[in-house]
């Protein structure tokens, strides 16, 4: 059934504000009215101080735009709590510089909501650990001012430090911020190295002047989220191992992940597993987690690197006795 005009309006105002734009057969559709109707709607907001754009022709819609006289954004129930709950869970961690204005905007929502809004805040209340923000947390500031200049189309000049600590300069053509977990990465085409790279921003420092600008290039196949998720996997491959674990495959397989494992072989005693890793160190720290007897088939520094796990783990095992050891009388 067709809701009444004032809700109406209500409705069509959050669908404009959901996205960037709408067919009129399309709000028509979502509505429950005419395109008429729809039309007649927008007029109406209008006239309320909403600037709502309108295309004709194959392809036109509606659209809001941006204007000072535009009055506040409207939310919905959830949507409302959906912030306030971000807000105050601490959703910014990766970006530092942000704790006092998130406070400020969530203290503003929480004045403008409806009571019963703020009673399920209320009971959604989260407290957080106070600890200091992660170290591959990005300044504020700083992530705006990259986001700017892939806006702008304007080259970026940066010092950057590598995973070693290894120092350069770096001069790109900055098109996406992709953020993975907690930390912030850029896709960039490296002018030097002519190709596109991947740098963590953590890692960046920006340098002014920026500029000159630049032609768009296409993006590489995938997007640039799929192009960093597979720079941080190759990153993750800088070493490789292979082992024989003495458990039943079924046992093993549910426990190797494709990003760092691939299981080669197996049967009901054993199964050979291709690992990767950032470093051999890693691999001989970790082949305690499969939590059964192993065979490491190569390569042989790997096999020193266990010897080195085992006498160290002799040496935990000491201290561990030691300190178990009954106190003299």
């Amino acid at each position: 059934m067709p809701i009444e005009s004032s809700a109406r309006l209500l409705s069509l105002l959050s669908l404009l504000q959901m996205r960037q734009e709408w067919s009129g057969a399309d709000l028509a559709r979502r509505l429950e009215v005419t395109p008429r109707t729809v039309r007649r709607d927008v007029d109406r907001l209008r006239t309320l101080g909403y600037p709502v754009d309108a295309t004709v022709g194959v392809g036109g819609g509606y659209r809001l735009g941006a204007g000072a006289e535009m009055p506040p954004l409207l939310l919905d129930d959830a949507e409302v709590l959906a912030v306030a709950v971000a807000l105050q869970s601490g959703a910014t961690r990766s970006v530092t510089g942000l704790d006092d204005a998130a406070s400020g905007a969530l203290s503003k929502l929480r004045q403008v909501m409806p009571s019963r809004l703020r009673h399920r805040l209320d009971a959604l209340t989260v407290e957080t650990v106070d600890r200091p923000a992660p170290t591959s947390s990005v300044d504020a500031a700083t992530l705006s001012d990259i986001a700017l200049v892939c806006h702008r189309r304007e080259r970026l000049r940066f010092d950057y430090s590598t995973r070693t600590g290894e120092e350069s300069r770096r001069e790109c053509e900055p098109y996406r911020l992709v953020r993975n977990g907690a930390r912030w990465y850029l896709l960039a085409w490296d002018v030097g190295r002519e190709d596109w790279r991947t740098f963590r921003v953590d890692r960046m420092t920006p340098k002014t002047p920026t500029g000159p600008r630049f032609a768009a290039r296409d993006l590489p196949e995938g997007g640039a989220a799929a192009f960093v998720a597979a720079s941080i996997g190759s990153a993750m491959r800088a070493v490789d191992a292979r082992v024989r674990i003495h458990a039943p495959v079924q046992d093993v397989e549910s426990m190797v992940r494709p990003e760092w494992g691939v299981i080669e072989a197996g049967d009901e005693t054993s199964c050979e597993i291709a690992l990767f890793g950032s470093s051999l160190e890693s691999i001989a720290w970790w082949l305690h987690r499969f939590d059964a007897d192993f065979t490491v088939l190569g390569p042989e520094p790997l096999r020193r690197l266990c010897l080195a796990q085992a006498a160290e783990h002799d040496h935990i095992a000491e201290r561990y006795r030691a300190a178990s050891a009954p106190l003299d009388a």
